[in-house]
């Protein structure tokens, strides 16, 4: 599978794998979630995303588990994952409310947690998981330069970023941010018109895209938007997912979809969006019926 490089040091596989639901399995064993991580290594999936808040602030945990069981596995593998978020749950049960949190001791004390529920020694990209109203750029900024320099961190970025909250963080750092995570499907279009995908187009940075498939509505609904699919999927031999998913890979921003199921048979053919090869007019009719309406 194609790597994108997001930095020097940093290349992750086209299409990665998210944590968000690990926790949610009704199996979290070890040997579980090893059969997880072999099914994306054997179609070339090699990267990871996570967020600290996963799994009410467990999902890293069970990862780790399965990478202690196998230290090998790590230099096999990119992880990614995201802090800022304090929630009143899991470790953060007696806080009195949601906020964010872009200090520099918040940051700092995320990334030592997230190093040993991992079991490594280092976090291939870490993102700021949300846009911070009380943040002071220069002290978050000075923050993630530092990890980096000390290789904690190898690569750093952000999620669910608008272009002026980048530009803002990007000004009180040394080191230039790789990606932004935002959510990009045919549920939702609106980064394709709005300025967010095309300001990091003109930058030649990647974008991840979460919720590619549209939280699951895509796969189970019915509509303009799905009978499209199927039409296109019976064409390729695929199914929703994998059309749905090429829709983002066709588009030459570089968007890697982060995808999330725990059901086995699905991981196995995440790689099958690969097998479709969209021509423009082909595009558009998916995201025309994406829209529910003919472009302007």
């Amino acid at each position: 599978m194609e790597k994108i490089k997001l930095s020097d040091d940093v290349a992750l596989s086209r299409i990665v794998y998210g944590m968000w639901r690990l926790g949610d399995d009704a199996d979290t064993s070890p040997t579980h979630v090893r059969a997880k991580i072999d099914a994306c290594l054997n179609q070339g999936i090699t990267t990871f995303d996570h967020a600290d808040i996963y799994g009410d602030y467990g999902a890293e945990g069970i990862f780790g588990a399965a990478l202690r069981a196998d230290p090998a596995l790590r230099d096999q593998i990119e992880i990614v994952t995201k802090c800022d978020i304090v929630a009143p749950i899991g470790r953060y049960a007696d806080r009195p409310v949601k906020h964010y949190d872009t200090s520099r001791a918040h940051i700092m004390a995320s990334v030592e947690t997230s190093l040993r529920e991992l079991a490594t020694d280092r976090i291939d990209l870490l993102l700021i998981h949300r846009p911070d109203p009380f943040m002071d750029h220069h002290e978050t900024g000075a923050a993630l330069d530092d990890l980096v320099a000390s290789g904690k961190v190898r690569a750093v970025g952000v999620s669910n970023f608008r272009p002026w909250d980048c530009e803002l963080l990007q000004s009180g750092m040394q080191t230039p941010l790789a990606t932004n995570q935002i959510e990009i499907s045919l549920s939702r279009l609106s980064p394709f018109t709005d300025g967010d995908l095309a300001f990091h187009q003109r930058k030649g940075q990647p974008v991840m895209a979460w919720s590619p498939l549209g939280g699951g509505a895509l796969m189970s609904a019915q509509g303009p938007a799905q009978d499209v699919l199927d039409t296109v999927a019976a064409d390729h031999g695929v199914d929703r997912a994998a059309v749905a998913t090429a829709f983002l890979l066709a588009h030459p921003a570089r968007i890697l979809p982060v995808m999330g199921t725990n059901t086995l048979s699905r991981i196995t053919a995440l790689s099958d969006a690969l097998k479709v090869k969209l021509d423009r007019e082909t595009w558009f009719r998916l995201y025309e019926a994406g829209l529910g309406q003919e472009v302007p």
